[in-house]
């Protein structure tokens, strides 16, 4: 017996079938998982959790239930994911850190500021806030539409029909495939204003709303410190930064201290690493304005720090601190959002508000058409109630004797089926008289309510009235007196950003700093005299230069590399030990060579030279270097390396070279460039010939040079007067043979 086996292969590229299925998976994080809809300001977690929790009954007003109950809830009847999807979700709506207006009232350890996590759901409690109840309002009066859950044993909301604007009110960040979302909270009081002026004037443009809702209102507090247009131009496009710093005060200690304390910080940022961040610049010594750090919050932030002394102004150490630090912290806000058809975009704040306004318009449509339909079926039920009271004796009379009472009714007095269940279904003790007349009056203030939402219907003006009127509940709700609405985040517009010189605080002492020639470098204090040094080294070292400075001055190393790398004196070690490798405090190579240490002098010129006569002078701001990898000055190779950094101290120079040439010429011939390699300075024939010496005078004071028997003047210079990239002539007699002008 043979068996036919049938094949339905399917040929398609690979690339054609990984594409489809990605952009399904894309397609579905965007919609189902990362963005909010404009409509509610809710993802689907979001909106899976508020509907179990209406579900279970989980009411402001309720006991609290433990949230292990609602993430089962959620998990089994909506969300068919992790359950730690659901329950970080839960935490977020319940920190009233992250976000501005809890949806969810939390009972036990969900996190903190510092970063802490929460506790597992079977230990914490949840129900839900009034700001989560009013979302859901309308919920069952047909508001919304309802669709099969993921496996089609019962319904969810698509949408969530409540004029609370939770969209602008909590924000929203998420990330999806190919774009991301980041909205700002903001103040509900402002929003209800923004939304009642487009409702009035649907044209109104970006400058217009957002004087009546300034901005973001962070949990957290802070200072916005941006200028109105830049406000102006984020919320147009929807996309945009806001710069927020900490709110601080001064603290009036004894004896005319004083301290700063920190009681609110920008929003995002985890308290503790914050702290840890300032403790260790403090520590690095990038913040010499300060002294200390000290975090004495409790459920309200409080970090305290002190300046480095009582001469520091708190509002530049705070300044520094802004610029160095997350004190001031940038929210970068992208309003992406799913819009009313479901379709991802970025919306500026006009569109915002003109879709959840839309939304409500619906919404109160459906809610007025549900209760027109109840209405109606009261009032078709009340109707044949007051047949009953018409012809009480007739109607007893058919009951009592027909076999079919209903058919007999409904043909006598021409009732419906529901009318005449009505009938059948009512108690003997309410056909009294007074009943009637309750009827009688419950027909007429239905008909006068079905007369009012019919009209409601009809006009667009009323529509607008009532949904106003909604938005005035709301604000009335969380009006800015009270302790929930009341405005956290205040704007500030940045004034001219103080200049800070940490240098000026700093206490101005002398240093001796010592380099040995195997780059160990140490600052003793005082200025020790240079000529009897008393200084131990390591094994095989030895003194290559030292020279005076102050504790406020920048050190320079120049290499042989032509890079300038630049140290703080303050930041040297102390002279008791051998001090420090330079190549630990700075990035310089191992195949460099340190060719001069000295105090950088922003004010003067620097004339940096090569080994083979080439060079160029340099302003001293030029010099210095912002990081630890140094700034490359000058260009150069292994055959020609940087031999001297000399500072420029007259209008004339003397260059002697290993040819046994002197040339002196004008200083002003010498080129002043940024980086470079530079120009010839000494002309040498032979490849091996380098310079030896380079010296500066005035032409006024005459040429000379020092030896260890003292100064000789040369009385004629013209011999050796030449232009730049001369080669000069032999040195005069009496010249040192080391080739060396002296000190």
């Amino acid at each position: 017996m043979s068996t036919k086996i049938i094949e339905n292969i399917d040929s398609q590229q690979l690339s054609d079938a990984l594409s489809e299925r990605y952009l399904s998976y894309a397609v579905s994080t965007i919609v189902s998982r990362a963005l909010p809809d404009v409509r509610d300001g809710l993802k689907p977690v979001h909106r899976r959790i508020l509907y179990s929790m209406l579900r279970q009954k989980l009411s402001p007003a309720a006991a609290f239930r433990k949230c292990a109950t609602v993430v089962g809830d959620v998990l089994g009847h909506y969300h068919p994911h992790g359950d730690s999807s659901v329950y970080d979700a839960m935490v977020r709506l319940a920190q009233d850190f992250s976000v501005r207006y809890p949806l969810i009232d939390g009972q036990g350890n969900f996190g903190n500021i510092d970063g802490d996590p929460q506790a597992a759901y079977r230990y914490t409690e949840s129900k839900m806030t009034d700001a989560a109840m009013m979302i859901m309002e309308g919920l069952d009066e047909d508001s919304v539409d309802m669709m099969p859950n993921f496996d089609g044993t019962t319904v969810e909301p698509s949408v969530m029909p409540g004029a609370f604007p939770n969209l602008l009110a909590n924000g929203g960040m998420g990330i999806a495939v190919g774009m991301a979302t980041n909205i700002p909270t903001h103040n509900v009081a402002e929003v209800c204003d923004a939304l009642n002026l487009v409702v009035d004037k649907p044209d109104a443009t970006t400058a217009q709303i957002m004087k009546k809702m300034i901005g973001p209102d962070f949990p957290t507090g802070g200072i916005l410190i941006d200028n109105f247009d830049t406000i102006v131009k984020n919320y147009e496009t929807g996309r945009g930064a806001f710069r927020v710093r900490a709110r601080w005060n001064v603290e009036e200690l004894e004896r005319g201290a004083q301290q700063a304390v920190i009681t609110e910080i920008p929003y995002g940022i985890v308290k503790s690493k914050l702290v840890e961040q300032i403790a260790a610049l403090i520590d690095a010594k990038k913040l010499p304005l300060v002294d200390d750090i000290t975090d004495e919050s409790t459920t309200d932030v409080r970090i305290v720090i002190t300046p480095k002394s009582r001469n520091v102004p708190l509002d530049k150490m705070m300044a520094h601190l802004f610029a160095m630090t997350d004190l001031e912290s940038r929210f970068n806000m992208n309003f992406n959002v799913i819009d009313s058809n479901g379709a991802p975009r970025v919306m500026g704040i006009g569109d915002v508000l003109r879709e959840f306004i839309a939304h409500q318009k619906n919404v109160l449509r459906r809610r007025t058409a549900w209760r027109l339909g109840n209405i109606a079926r009261r009032l078709e039920i009340l109707g044949g109630l007051l047949i009953v009271y018409l012809n009480l004796d007739r109607v007893i009379e058919i009951i009592r004797t027909e076999d079919d009472a209903k058919a007999a009714l409904v043909a006598e007095f021409k009732l419906t089926d529901v009318q005449v269940e009505a009938i059948l279904n009512t108690r003997l003790r309410a056909l009294r008289k007074l009943e009637e007349m309750e009827i009688r009056r419950e027909d007429a203030a239905l008909r006068e309510e079905q007369e009012k939402l019919m009209a409601l219907l009809a006009s667009e003006e009323l529509q607008n009235t009532q949904i106003k009127a909604w938005f005035a509940d709301i604000k009335k709700t969380y009006d800015k007196k009270t302790t929930l609405g009341r405005r956290r985040t205040t704007w500030a517009e940045a004034t001219e950003d103080i200049v800070v010189n940490a240098d000026e605080f700093i206490e101005k002492e002398p240093l001796t700093i010592i380099l040995s020639t195997m780059g160990w470098i140490r600052a003793a204090k005082g200025h020790l005299d240079l000529n009897a040094l008393d200084l131990k080294f390591k094994e095989g070292d030895e003194l290559q230069t030292a020279f005076h400075a102050m504790s406020t001055d920048k050190i320079n190393l120049f290499t042989s590399k032509g890079k300038m790398f630049t140290l703080m004196a303050r930041d040297l070690p102390s002279a008791r030990g051998f001090g420090e490798s330079v190549r630990m405090m700075a990035d310089i190579g191992a195949d460099e060579n340190i060719v001069r240490a000295f105090v950088l002098d922003m004010s003067v010129r620097y004339l940096l030279v090569g080994r083979h006569g080439n060079g160029f002078i340099v302003m001293g701001d030029g010099c210095l270097a912002q990081t630890r990898t140094g700034k490359q000055v000058m260009n150069t190779d292994d055959k020609n390396p940087a031999i001297m950094c000399v500072p420029v101290t007259g209008d004339t120079i003397a260059m002697s070279g290993s040819n046994d040439k002197l040339l002196i010429f004008q200083t002003a011939e010498i080129p002043t460039m940024a980086r470079g390699k530079g120009v010839i300075l000494q002309k040498y024939n032979a490849e091996r010939t380098y310079v030896l010496d380079v010296m500066f005078y005035n032409a006024a004071d005459g040429f000379g040079w020092t030896t260890g028997r003292g100064t000789t003047k040369l009385d004629d210079v013209k011999p050796w007067t030449g232009k730049r990239a001369s080669q000069g002539r032999t040195v005069p007699v009496g010249f040192p043979r080391s080739g060396k002008f002296g000190k």
